[in-house]
């Protein structure tokens, strides 16, 4: 499993999961454990907890189609200002530029399609990489 590196700088904190949906409640504990360690405000551990979960649930269905012998990769980047966090699957990516709006009226009974709309609109900031298979998500601190 690639674990992605950004500016050259060392990631650190790894969680990595098999593609299977149960694995999913791993996201939280990891979410509790970065927060006692980097000492974050409270106000960011729901904003923060949701956007790692739709993320991972993203890469486990949609990335590695839930083949168990595929792997999602969490990792921490610490910047100045910020908290990254990457998200790494083994598939081929998607169009992350056509995804339907989901606040759109046709898409507004649709049962999926909000994950990425949450992690936007949650975080500060949402970048792609390796064609969609590898997405940061950044957090302001």
């Amino acid at each position: 499993m690639k674990v992605y590196y950004l500016d050259q700088r060392k990631t650190i904190d790894v969680l990595t999961l098999l593609s299977h949906p149960k694995n999913i409640a791993r996201v939280e504990p990891y979410v509790e454990t970065v927060f006692r360690q980097y000492q974050l405000s409270a106000d960011m551990y729901g904003n923060i907890l949701i956007s790692l979960t739709e993320a991972v649930t993203n890469a486990i269905l949609h990335g590695n189609g839930k083949d168990e012998s595929k792997k999602v990769c969490v990792s921490i980047k610490k910047y100045k200002n910020k908290l990254g966090f990457i998200i790494s699957d083994e598939g081929t990516g998607f169009n992350f530029g056509q995804l339907p709006d989901p606040t759109a009226p046709e898409n507004i009974l649709q049962l999926g399609g909000r994950g990425v709309f949450l992690m936007r609109q949650l975080s500060d900031q949402v970048l792609y990489h390796d064609n969609g298979s590898t997405v940061e998500i950044q957090f302001n601190i």
